[in-house]
């Protein structure tokens, strides 16, 4: 009886795991005119993008949860060739780039994924996301129909699709990936560059369909989109957007919550009225899949950000801030309105709408199934005033650029401008006052330094660098005969160098000469100053550094930073001496990173000052320190409000580049009417202040004791003015 009993047992757990094996494989994801359709099930489907690298792993599962309480259906994410594939051949799926734990952390919470490949994925990323050893493929070129990029670019794809399928992350192989992204706004560059764009496309696009995912794939912002691609919509509003074939629901991939932050910009904000309006706006108008581009922006760890002197923070004004925390009434005003969208779901993705106008600038969107569900949208589009609008015998009060929602046809259930969530106030509290700081001094390289090479001319910055480091040395001599005038008369020459970008720092002899730098509208940028020279020899030291590379632009790998040129001198008894096609050394990165002053190993011939003689106020210098973490779970920063502009690590790693010298342009900011249409100049704060004082320090990188801090200042600040601090919510 026993035998039998196991037989049975054994059989049902056959029958079990085969139903199970069964059900994974006949999984399916497919779409019609009204929506995605999974299992056979049309959805309404809410996302928002969380970027893995833009935040550490101990942190993806809080956020990932977080998101899924506010009522999100999907997570979207880029992928990150450059921090997968830093040398060519040699990848990187570890830390903050374990691709494949994010996806199953987000699966273990019971979402789905939007997978976007790319692999270009601007993102305010550096270099769009393409490793900087592809620009010195021989005769490659970017994003066109171009042998070497495309097949570098179809490795990379088919790699990630292939770990994918490997680790069954695919929804019909019962993983969460419901969808995936190849290439990424590419319309406006395939509209520039013509003929070889729209090959280009031709192209990619068959080379994903032929990968089998299961999913299905889609473009963003690109109008010719080959079948069965689907096309979708980025930006601040998209109720007018609809795909090119009929067939196609209507999607949107980038609902932006804001905007980012630039050094030496204001910092832009978008209130949730707006944001909400906006969203409901697309689903009354067939909408069906919307994606908050940032839902957690996140932070720009190391030299992660582009050359848009994006900032190291990517907060975004998401509902989830940058340290991770709800933003308050953003994070529970949209969680009320998914709630009342996903009460609608029935109706939505069963019917087409029917219009009609409710008055001035008012109207209806109703949808009615067949099977007796109905959901309704009235609408106020005016800017000043509120409306009372009478829908089926039913007054309602909407306030100006405003949308209800009724779920029923009946009862309001949420309005888009009827903000209910309670606001919290996020503070930054000192943790830590005051450090013990340490200070060693980078020693300014001249011409005939051993480790510098020679070549005549001036040369572009990241041809020699290759982006392992933001700083290139352009070193010269120059020589001043006893006879000048100048030198008599005290009427100092003035020295002009252009350069391409991002900041420039001179010294001479030794000593620091002035700091020029660019700007989010103008990267390029002029010295133009006069300068103490001597008879004889003259060490003129150029510090040219980036603040990442481009990320954006019809071939943007052409583009170029550093020292180019003209450099001359002005004011000599010869008029004006031009430098620029004279003998240059050349000296890459800074001696204190090749003597791993940054890291928990530095060289143990470091010279490092201590009490009163440590610097202060002093350009090119390190200081470090030690401190314990702090009790509790709060979210930590540094304040770097003092500082000028560098580079800061913890226990090693680098947590980002620090610039609050760039202090933000001091006008637009005030009250801001979160009626009427916005753009990312509308709402600003921080005018006048560092557009940045706040540095993220993620708790997962830091030992209960004895913490090393590591700070590289290049313009010179005040140390004794750094603190910790924790991030705190106050009602």
């Amino acid at each position: 009886m026993d035998l039998v009993c196991k037989i049975l047992s054994w059989l049902v757990s056959l029958v079990v795991i085969l139903s199970c094996t069964c059900s994974s494989v006949s999984a399916t994801v497919t779409y019609d005119d009204k929506a995605i359709i999974i299992n056979g099930q049309r959805r309404i489907l809410i996302s928002g993008s969380i970027h893995y690298p833009r935040s550490t792993p101990e942190m993806w599962p809080d956020l990932i949860q977080k998101a899924k309480d506010g009522g999100l259906d999907v997570i979207q994410t880029y992928v990150f060739w450059n921090g997968h594939e830093p040398t060519q051949g040699k990848f990187n799926f570890e830390g903050r780039y374990d691709l494949v734990r994010f996806i199953k952390t987000v699966q273990e919470a019971g979402l789905y994924v939007h997978l976007r490949i790319g692999p270009y994925v601007c993102a305010e990323w550096n270099f769009g996301g393409f490793p900087a050893w592809l620009k010195f493929i021989p005769g490659i070129s970017f994003r066109t129909d171009n042998d070497p990029f495309k097949a570098e670019m179809q490795r990379f794809t088919e790699m990630i699709v292939n770990m994918m399928k490997s680790n069954k992350l695919f929804e019909p192989q019962g993983g969460p990936i419901i969808m995936s992204q190849i290439e990424n706004e590419y319309g406006p560059v395939e509209w520039e560059i013509g003929a070889p764009g729209k090959a280009y496309t031709k192209w990619f696009s068959s080379m994903a369909v032929g990968l089998k995912t299961g999913v299905p794939w889609i473009m963003c912002k690109q109008d010719d989109v080959p079948d069965p691609i689907i096309d979708t919509c980025n930006g601040f509003y998209c109720e007018g957007f609809f795909p090119k074939k009929s067939y196609k629901p209507k999607m949107w991939t980038e609902v932006w919550t804001s905007w980012l932050t630039e050094f030496g910009g204001a910092v832009p904000y978008r209130p949730v009225e707006d944001l909400a309006f906006a969203v409901l706006r697309f689903v009354q108008n067939k909408g069906s899949f919307f994606n908050y581009y940032m839902y957690h922006g996140g932070t720009n760890f190391g030299r992660e950000s582009s050359g848009l002197f994006v900032a190291t923070s990517y907060d975004y004004d998401a509902p989830l801030d940058e340290y991770g925390l709800p933003r308050e009434p953003k994070y529970g005003h949209l969680k009320l309105m998914h709630s009342a969208i996903k009460q609608s779901e029935a109706a939505l993705v069963s019917a087409d709408p029917k219009v009609w106008s409710l008055g001035k600038n008012s109207e209806a969107h109703e949808y009615r199934a067949k099977t007796g569900a109905c959901a309704a949208f009235l609408a106020n589009y005016d800017t000043e005033s509120s409306a009372k609008v009478t829908y089926f015998n039913r007054q309602y009060d909407l306030p100006p650029w405003s949308i209800s929602i009724l779920p029923d046809c009946k009862n309001e259930v949420f309005n888009s401008a009827k903000v209910h969530s309670n606001s919290v106030h996020l503070n930054m509290v000192p943790v830590k006052a005051a450090f013990d700081w340490q200070s060693s001094t980078e020693e300014v390289p001249i011409a005939d330094d051993d480790d510098t090479f020679t070549k005549w001319g001036l040369y572009e910055q990241l041809n020699l660098t290759k982006d392992f480091s933001d700083y290139l040395w352009y070193l010269i001599d120059v020589n001043i005969s006893a006879n000048e005038a100048f030198l008599k008369n005290g009427d100092d020459p003035i020295l002009t160098v252009t350069s391409a970008g991002d900041a420039l720092q001179v010294f001479i002899n030794g000593q620091s000469s002035g700091v020029a730098y660019g700007s989010l509208k103008n990267t390029k940028l002029t010295f133009n100053d006069t300068v103490k020279l001597k008879a004889g020899i003259n060490k003129i030291s150029l510090l040219s550094s980036s603040v990442g590379l481009a990320n954006v632009g019809v071939h943007f790998e052409t583009y170029n930073i550093g020292v180019l040129g003209p450099v001359t001198l002005n004011g000599l008894s010869e008029g004006t001496r031009d430098l620029t096609k004279q003998k240059w050394s050349y000296k890459v990165g800074l001696k204190g990173q090749a003597s791993s002053l940054h890291t928990l190993g530095e060289s143990s011939s470091a010279q490092w000052l201590q009490g009163s003689l440590v610097a202060q106020k002093q350009p090119l210098s390190w200081y470090k320190s030690t401190f314990d973490a702090p009790e509790g779970s709060d979210p930590l920063a540094l304040d770097m409000s003092s500082m000028g502009k560098g580079q800061i690590w913890i226990n090693g790693e680098s947590v980002g580049r620090h610039w609050p010298g760039y202090i933000a342009r001091g006008s637009g900011c005030g009250n801001c009417n979160y009626a009427g249409t916005y753009d990312e100049t509308k709402c600003l704060s921080n005018c006048g202040e560092p557009s940045q004082k706040w540095y993220h320090v993620p708790r997962s990188l830091l030992k209960p004791t004895g913490n090393q801090v590591v700070i590289f200042e290049e313009w010179g600040g005040n140390p004794s003015g750094i603190s910790l601090v924790k991030r705190t919510e106050q009602n």
